[in-house]
C-alpha cells in the first residue's frame, strides 16, 4: 500500500463513516463496504488496493488495539456490578446462540472444525457496537443495561478461548487440547497478574514522563501479544490480557485517553482490510447461509434477552430491549474469521467461505441491529402494551 493509496483509503473511510453516523448506524459496515469497493474482488470497476504485508500488519495492529481496549473494560467494579446476571444471562445466551450457530455450522460444513468457528462467529455479539449504541441512544442508565453488559462479558471470556482454536485448532485432538490448555493457562496468568501486580505497575507507570509512559504501555501491549503468538495462540488473546492486567491501575483512564485515537484509526483500517477479502461474487455460495444465520441470530438473541431478563426480574419490555441490543455482530466475528483464514488445519474452501460469510453477515447484522436498537423501545410498547397505568419498560 503506497502513501497515495493510504490517502484515498482514509478519505473514503472518513466519508462513508460520516454518512453512517449521520444515518445513526455503526461505522463498522461502512468500513467493510469501503474495503469491498476498493478491494480486488467484485465489483472490479473500483479495484484499487490489494492485500499485502503492509495491509496485513495494519490489520494486526487494529486487532491488537481493539482487544486491548476491550480488556481495559474488565474492571472488578464492572464484573461485580454485572456479576449476578453473568451466570444466568451468559448461560442462556451460550446454550441458545452457540447452539443455533452450531446447527448452522454443521449445515454448512458438516462435522468439522469450520463448523465450530462458524458457531462462534454467530454466537458472539459485538461489544463495540452494543456499547456504542447504549451510549448513542442514552441507554447506559437503563436497568437492563447491566444484563446486556453481563452477557457481553460472558461472551468475551468464552470467545477468548475460541481465538486460539480459530487460529491454530482443528488438527489432531491432542494438539487442540494442548492449545486450549495454553489459552486457559495464559488467561489465568493474566487474571492473576491483574490482581497481584496492580500496585507495582501503578508505582512504575505513575513515575514515568509522558513519552516514556506511552512507550512503556505500548511496549507492554506488543510484548503480551508477542508472547501469546510465541505460545501458538492468537496475538488477540495477548492484547486482551494486556488490557485486563492494566484495567485496575490508577492510570487506566489516562491510557484510554492517550491511546483512544490509535484504537479508532487502526480499528477502522482493520475492518477496511478485512473488507478487501470480501467477494460479493461469493454470495451465490454463502447467501443462503448468511440469510439463515441473520434470521436465527435475531430470534436467538431476542429469546436470550427475554428468557434471561425475565429470570433476572426485568419486565418484558426491558428484556426485549436487552435482546435487541445483542443482535449486532462485528469485531469478534471478523477477528475469528480472519484468524481461521490463516489456519492450515481448515479446508481451503471452508476458509474462503468463512471469510465471505463473516463480512456479509456483519454487514447485515450490524445494520439491522443498530436500526432495531434505535427503535426497540417503541417496538416494545407495541408488542408488550401496558396492562395498567404506570407500567413502563
Amino acid at each position: 500500500m503506497s502513501l497515495a493509496e493510504l490517502a484515498v483509503t482514509i478519505a473514503l473511510l472518513a466519508s462513508l463513516g460520516l454518512v453512517a453516523r449521520r444515518l445513526g448506524l455503526s461505522a463498522i459496515p461502512a468500513y467493510l463496504l469501503a474495503g469491498l469497493l476498493l478491494g480486488p474482488n467484485e465489483p472490479k470497476e473500483l479495484s484499487f488496493i490489494r492485500q499485502s504485508e503492509v495491509t496485513d500488519f495494519v490489520a494486526e495492529l487494529g486487532v491488537v488495539f481493539l482487544l486491548f481496549f476491550l480488556g481495559l473494560e474488565f474492571t472488578h467494579g464492572r464484573l461485580t456490578r454485572t456479576g449476578r446476571h453473568v451466570g444466568i444471562g451468559g448461560g442462556v445466551d451460550l446454550v441458545a446462540n452457540a447452539g443455533l450457530g452450531l446447527v448452522v455450522g454443521i449445515a454448512a460444513f458438516g462435522l468439522s472444525p469450520a463448523a465450530l468457528v462458524l458457531a462462534a462467529c454467530i454466537y458472539v455479539s459485538s461489544s463495540a457496537i452494543a456499547v456504542k449504541g447504549l451510549i448513542d441512544f442514552r441507554r447506559l442508565g437503563d436497568d437492563e443495561t447491566d444484563l446486556v453488559l453481563a452477557i457481553l462479558v460472558f461472551e468475551d471470556i468464552v470467545v477468548a478461548l475460541m481465538l486460539g482454536y480459530a487460529a491454530a485448532g482443528g488438527g489432531e485432538v491432542s494438539e487442540t487440547l494442548v492449545l486450549l490448555a495454553k489459552a486457559l493457562g495464559f488467561i489465568t496468568a493474566g487474571l492473576a497478574a491483574s490482581r497481584w501486580l496492580t500496585g507495582p505497575l501503578d508505582r512504575l507507570l505513575d513515575r514515568l514522563p509522558l513519552e516514556i509512559f506511552l512507550l512503556a504501555v505500548f511496549g507492554f501491549l506488543v510484548g503480551m501479544a508477542a508472547i501469546a503468538d510465541e505460545l501458538g495462540l492468537s496475538e488477540a488473546i495477548g492484547a486482551l490480557m494486556a488490557g485486563i492486567v492494566l484495567s485496575e491501575t490508577t492510570v487506566r483512564e489516562q491510557i484510554e485517553d492517550r491511546f483512544f485515537s490509535f484504537r479508532d484509526v487502526f480499528a477502522a483500517l482493520f475492518f477496511f482490510v478485512f473488507g478487501l477479502s470480501i467477494d460479493v461474487g461469493a454470495i451465490g455460495d454463502v447467501g443462503w447461509l448468511v440469510a439463515l444465520a441473520v434470521v436465527l441470530t435475531l430470534v436467538g438473541k431476542v429469546v436470550t434477552g427475554m428468557v434471561a431478563g425475565r429470570i433476572g426480574g426485568f419486565t418484558q419490555r426491558q428484556s426485549f430491549n436487552a435482546g435487541i441490543a445483542l443482535v449486532a455482530h462485528g469485531e469478534f466475528t471478523i477477528i475469528l474469521a480472519q484468524l481461521a483464514s490463516g489456519n492450515p488445519a481448515l479446508d481451503a474452501q471452508d476458509r474462503t467461505d468463512l471469510v465471505a460469510f463473516a463480512g456479509l453477515y456483519v454487514l447485515a447484522t450490524a445494520t439491522v441491529g443498530i436500526v432495531l436498537m434505535k427503535e426497540s423501545k417503541r417496538l416494545g410498547r407495541i408488542l408488550f402494551p401496558a396492562r395498567r397505568l404506570g407500567a413502563e419498560a
